[in-house]
């Protein structure tokens, strides 16, 4: 903020939210935020009058930095809006007529928003702060990847659960169940929270696109399966994507997919502190261009912590011309699946930076599954 030339930052990110205060409540749907100010010790909470309770709950702050609004805010009728409470809040901390970052591009931060803050502190500069806490957020703490490691082993059992239900027969949902039921249930040691996305279970023609879901449809034989989902621990993610067949696969599938597992091995292979995200895209393009392939898409980008609708921090890139370095305990999915008209393949694992290179946290085979 120092750097920026900010007096005051509003958060409206939901995982930001949680980062900088411990906030964890489904309670996005509705506004709400953070404000942090450079003269203020702890930051101020912002939010519906019944969730607060649930930031006496989930944080450790002062009765003074939770700041409710009423009710009638809420989807008003009459000329209400939240914002107008968060001017106040901002009037009330000395910073109506100051520098002040708004996450601009944040899913939660509307235009209108945006209109009701101008208006109420016409002395107030705006600027758009969107991913500054974000940034802040891409290396993890150790506490941060021992969640994600958790969220790691959720997965994998989350994984081996949609893997074993899936055959000719049996519907989609049923395997969605099966799925959701692991990552609720977690290990013997803990449990799982619910992931910032649902599991992607696109099948047959549908794995030539990434994020369909699933549906009442009966799998056949003949029918490729694309998982990807993540376990997720205190908000922590550890995403992980598969992909099986229905019966024997069919040469060129197969072939396709030990081509993703070379170019995955590939990539893994170039992650080391100090080189950029882009170098390490490279090595899975010239991989798969030695098969005449050519994909496009990033193939990753960085993630932790989350709330619906993502997982990603939508900062660094796997992809030509982002130059990030890499450091130690950043942490990436790299997700390079291949789509093509009439199927898909994709296979994904969570890493993290380390002095010595790559350290995926799941450990689960990486090939083409049939059933």
């Amino acid at each position: 903020m120092a750097e920026r030339g900010l007096d005051a930052l509003f958060v409206s990110d939901p995982a930001n939210m949680n980062y900088l205060t411990g906030y964890d409540g489904w309670s996005f749907y509705v506004h709400q935020g953070v404000v942090v100010t450079r003269d203020r010790d702890e930051p101020v909470w912002v939010g519906r009058d019944m969730d607060a309770n649930g930031a006496r709950a989930t944080t450790t702050l002062s009765e003074e930095s939770i700041r409710p609004y009423s009710d009638d805010h809420v989807q008003s009728p009459h000329d209400l809006h939240p914002m107008d409470f968060v001017a106040a809040v901002l009037e009330d901390l000395g910073v109506d007529d100051a520098r002040v970052g708004l996450e601009m591009d944040a899913y939660y931060f509307t235009a209108k928003s945006y209109t009701r803050l101008q208006k109420n502190l016409p002395e107030a500069i705006f600027e758009d702060t969107t991913l500054l806490v974000n940034r802040v957020r891409i290396k993890k703490s150790d506490t941060e990847l021992d969640y994600m490691r958790e969220a790691a082993r959720i997965s994998e059992n989350a994984m081996q659960a949609g893997l074993d239900v899936i055959e000719e027969g049996v519907p989609e949902y049923e395997a969605a169940e099966a799925i959701y039921s692991a990552l609720i249930e977690g290990t013997d040691d803990y449990g799982g929270d619910y992931p910032s996305i649902v599991p992607l279970m696109p099948s047959g023609d549908h794995t030539g696109t990434p994020h369909l879901t699933w549906t009442d449809r009966e799998f056949e034989d003949g029918d490729p399966v694309i998982i990807e989902l993540s376990g997720c621990r205190h908000r922590y993610h550890s995403p992980l994507a598969r992909t099986t067949f229905v019966g024997d696969p069919p040469e060129e599938l197969s072939r396709r997919a030990d081509i993703v597992v070379e170019g995955m091995e590939a990539a893994l292979d170039a992650v080391e502190p100090g080189v950029t995200c882009e170098a390490v895209e490279k090595a899975w393009r010239d991989t798969i261009a030695e098969y005449g392939i050519e994909k496009k898409d990033r193939i990753g980008y960085s993630m932790g912590l989350g709330y619906p609708p993502d997982w990603g921090e939508h900062t660094a890139s796997l992809r030509p011309g982002d130059e990030t370095v890499l450091e130690e305990n950043m942490t990436f999915h790299t997700i390079p699946g291949l789509w093509f008209d009439d199927f898909g393949v994709e296979l994904s694992e969570t890493f993290v930076v380390t002095a010595d290179g790559a350290e995926p946290l799941a450990d689960f085979p990486r090939r083409l599954f049939t059933t």
